[in-house]
């Protein structure tokens, strides 16, 4: 009873609320023109058909708990989530089969390592450490309860769409071409097969992770798939209860330790947001209670993350105060104009990560 009636509190609690939308209209777009002709990094090229990405493009959305959209920029175009996929598997797999469970089998810790290291496992007794990185996704995807694996995969395009709010499609040649070469994620598999840490077949689920992560997606769609977590699990589209608050809460706990890989404590430090990249170049970053931003740019750091796609977060966390940590005295009046233009004028002089 206490935990329920504390759960039910928590619910009812508030994080705060968006600045007015004429300010996040303005600030979205200040955010894009800003980091438009940043060339930093490259495009990633160890999937052959990502390589062929228009490193140009940069989308920008940004999708509050209410529905509204405050979007810039190529926010329309399509891509593959790649990583961003095990964000919301994991949310449906928690919501499927609980918060220990996959806690016990999967684990929550960063390695410190590679997105697709082995040898983190082996370091870690089979244990894929997180479901954010490729041997913890692949186990991941794994554990949704599914009688073949054409069932798994209907089920994760379903939950995923869900979140959403429409139909994805997967996009086939990305698919194929990832098919191709996913050679270490089947080396991944048939490790933790050995080491018992997954019950289907090795090769046909990472086959069904291979697909999932081909899923074609935008930057607005990742913004509507953040904004649901922001919303105890409530698309603020479609009104559709797609997971818990609680499995929420554990995914968003996730996201903050691991979601950025080997980068998480610096993104968790300078911009302070449950985050997930992709190396197609999404981000989708989440201020729980307020909505989330969805970002598009296929230009990479070393660590896999969107360098555009970084700085633009970073600008928008600090001048619409989506910080997690940030923290203001209780007896503080509501924000004037004034207030709000000092706080424009702190991210203009302190904008990068």
């Amino acid at each position: 009873m206490f935990e329920s009636d504390a759960l039910d509190i928590a619910q009812r609690s508030s994080t705060g609320s968006l600045p007015p939308a004429d300010d996040i209209a303005d600030l979205v777009v200040r955010a894009h023109a800003r980091y438009a002709d940043v060339n930093e990094g490259r495009v990633a090229d160890y999937i052959p058909i990502l390589a062929e990405a228009d490193p140009a493009r940069f989308g920008l959305s940004i999708v509050g708990v209410d529905g509204s959209a405050f979007e810039a920029g190529d926010v329309g175009v399509e891509f593959s989530i790649q990583s961003i996929s095990k964000a919301f598997v994991f949310a449906l797999v928690c919501e499927e089969i609980g918060h220990e469970a996959v806690h016990e089998l999967v684990g929550v810790n960063n390695t410190g390592l590679a997105f697709n290291s082995l040898i983190a496992m082996e370091l870690n007794g089979g244990s894929p450490m997180n479901p954010m990185v490729n041997a913890g996704a692949i186990a991941t995807t794994g554990l949704l309860p599914a009688e073949s694996s054409e069932e798994r995969w209907r089920r994760v395009r379903e939950g995923l769409s869900r979140f959403a709010g429409r139909k994805l499609a997967l996009d086939e040649v990305v698919y194929r071409s990832e098919a191709e070469t996913n050679h270490r994620n089947r080396a991944i598999g048939k490790l933790l097969q050995s080491y018992g840490r997954l019950d289907p077949d090795p090769l046909e689920t990472v086959d069904v992770y291979t697909r999932q992560c081909a899923l074609s997606v935008t930057a607005h769609d990742l913004a509507v798939m953040g904004a649901t977590l922001a919303d105890g699990g409530v698309n603020p589209i479609t009104g559709e209860q797609v997971v818990s608050a609680a499995v929420c809460r554990d995914t968003l706990t996730v996201l903050a330790s691991c979601g950025m890989y080997e980068r998480s404590g610096e993104w968790l430090f300078e911009i302070g947001l449950p985050a997930k990249s992709g190396v197609a170049g999404g981000i989708v970053a989440v201020s729980p209670g307020k909505g989330a931003v969805g970002a598009y740019s296929p230009r990479l750091d070393p660590a896999g993350n969107s360098v555009r796609g970084q700085r633009a977060c970073a600008y928008l966390s600090r001048a619409l105060g989506l910080n997690l940590f940030a923290s203001a005295r209780w007896s503080t009046p509501e924000p004037s104009s004034s207030s709000r233009a000092d706080t424009r004028r702190h991210a203009e002089e302190h904008p990068d990560v």
